[in-house]
């Protein structure tokens, strides 16, 4: 019974962490998206600044080898990916075309 109520415990402390995990990760995001508005609204063709940043973080994913790291990894890596294109989305919605 008590391997019950430890694996319980446990569990229940790995979902408080992740959901506060899942916390930091949205307002880092926010702010980032924040920031990268900020900066590409200043340039002089805001739409190639924003292209910029995205083609250098896609790049700097795809350089990524999960097959030389941990077996999660590409799913991290695909994870990644998909947040760039969120996070573009986001930063052209203030962008003027």
């Amino acid at each position: 019974m008590s391997d019950d109520k430890d694996i319980h415990a446990a569990l229940e402390r790995l979902a408080r962490e992740n959901a506060e995990l899942n916390g930091l990760v949205l307002a880092t995001g926010v702010i980032l998206t924040q920031l990268l508005q900020s900066m590409t609204l200043r340039e002089l063709n805001p739409q190639a600044a924003a292209t910029r940043i995205v083609t250098n973080a896609q790049k700097a994913i795809e350089g990524f080898r999960p097959e030389e790291a941990r077996p999660l990894d590409a799913v991290m890596k695909a994870r990644a990916l998909a947040a760039v294109k969120q996070y573009e989305d986001q930063l052209r919605s203030v962008l003027p075309t």
